[in-house]
């Protein structure tokens, strides 16, 4: 396993480089990246096709910086430039543990006022050589395509959120032990809490912005899927705990021609330093599982890939908006649910039943996808709303 991008370059390489690139954290970064160009390359293609529209801003042109303005960039960078001056001079700490760092105490006033004052007086020069007397007023044209990050934004922000909610929902005893510090890590993040709050946010975003939610849930199905499987390479590659139960079976033949790691696995190096001591290992992380367990992270992997390549390939053959995130619903609540089987996860009491958390929603997500797909086919065609 390699916890930090680092970790990989040095096992590659024999380097001894300390990055504080988070390996989960960078394929969490690639999948929304991902999930942005595909995202937009749909866009222009509902736009072309009528299904969404442009819309218009009104912008102000050469307008002073004003007070507030320059309050706000000054105190956002006085607060980056005392982080900024202590990773300088304290990189190694940084680099180590570059969570603990960022919410420590550590950090240079000085720096941080050398910083602010100056990136303030750039703004305020940049704005003042720009300026026209008086300011004009013009009117912009935004297509659909422009607002793929403004979109990834939101439902960055509102993704966190939900997600972090509702992983403390499902581990309420860890979170009353520490609110203040589960909150603020970075890990503990469920995706269907995630999915669920962000769902709302973009929604709401879309609609204001010339994007029926029909049709932008379609044109981010897709996307949603895709980036679902990159971000659980970064499980993979962490070890992050998202693996499956204990899985001692020999490997079936018709999977002889993969390597064994995809059967069965003991995440060595875990970022979680679960498990037992490796012999001889020096580090951080020299923990591995005791018994190995099911790589459920690849399967993932594997099956959000089919889905989005299916997903993709009939976007363009249904006309009533809402039919491919139909779809795309009932497609993720069969996979969650699938390995949710032979996954390690919290259980609890459900009308009788030991189920986890996933379990419930999957199954709900499913419903909620196979009713919403059946109301849409009955309904006649509406290829602008």
């Amino acid at each position: 396993m390699y916890p930090r991008i680092s970790d990989f370059i040095n096992d590659v390489f024999g380097t001894h480089l300390n990055l504080p690139i988070q390996s989960y954290g960078f394929f969490l970064a690639t999948a929304f990246v991902v999930g942005a160009y595909f995202l937009n390359k749909e866009l222009i293609r509902q736009e072309k096709a009528g299904y969404v529209w442009s819309t218009k801003r009104k912008m102000v042109i050469g307008q002073k910086a004003s007070v507030s303005e320059l309050t706000i960039i000054f105190f956002i960078s006085l607060l980056v430039g005392y982080k900024l001056s202590a990773l300088i001079f304290n990189y190694q700490e940084f680099g180590s543990n570059p969570q603990a760092f960022v919410f420590s105490s550590s950090g240079s006033w000085i720096g941080g006022l050398i910083l602010a004052s100056g990136f303030t007086f750039v703004q305020y020069y940049l704005k003042k050589q720009k300026a026209l007397d008086p300011p004009e007023v013009k009117e912009i044209v935004v297509h659909a395509n422009q607002q793929t990050w403004s979109i990834v934004f939101v439902a960055v922000i509102f993704g966190i959120v939900g997600a972090k909610i509702f992983h403390q929902l499902e581990n309420w005893q860890d979170f009353m032990a520490d609110p203040i510090g589960s909150m603020l890590s970075f890990s503990g993040l469920t995706f269907y809490g995630g999915l669920i709050v962000a769902a709302f946010g973009v929604g709401y975003y879309s609609e204001k912005h010339g994007i029926p939610w029909r049709r932008m849930a379609d044109s981010i199905a897709p996307s949603l899927i895709l980036a679902y499987g990159i971000g659980r390479i970064g499980c993979q590659v962490a070890g992050d705990g998202d693996w499956g139960i204990v899985n001692l079976a020999p490997m079936p033949q018709w999977l002889s021609f993969l390597p064994d790691w995809v059967w069965a696995y003991n995440y060595p190096h875990n970022i979680l330093n679960e498990g037992v001591r490796i012999e001889g290992c020096t580090g951080v992380h020299c923990m591995q599982l005791a018994q190995t367990v099911y790589p459920t992270p690849l399967y993932e992997t594997a099956m959000s890939l089919l889905i989005f390549l299916f997903l993709w390939s009939i976007r363009k053959r249904f006309k009533t908006a809402g039919i491919i995130f139909a779809i795309y619903l009932m497609l993720n609540g069969v996979e969650r649910f699938l390995i949710e089987q032979i996954r390690v996860n919290n259980l609890f009491d459900f009308l009788g039943m030991k189920v986890t958390q996933a379990e419930v929603i999957a199954t709900f997500i499913f419903s909620l996808g196979l009713v919403f797909f059946i109301y849409l086919l009955v309904q006649k065609p509406k290829p602008l709303i």
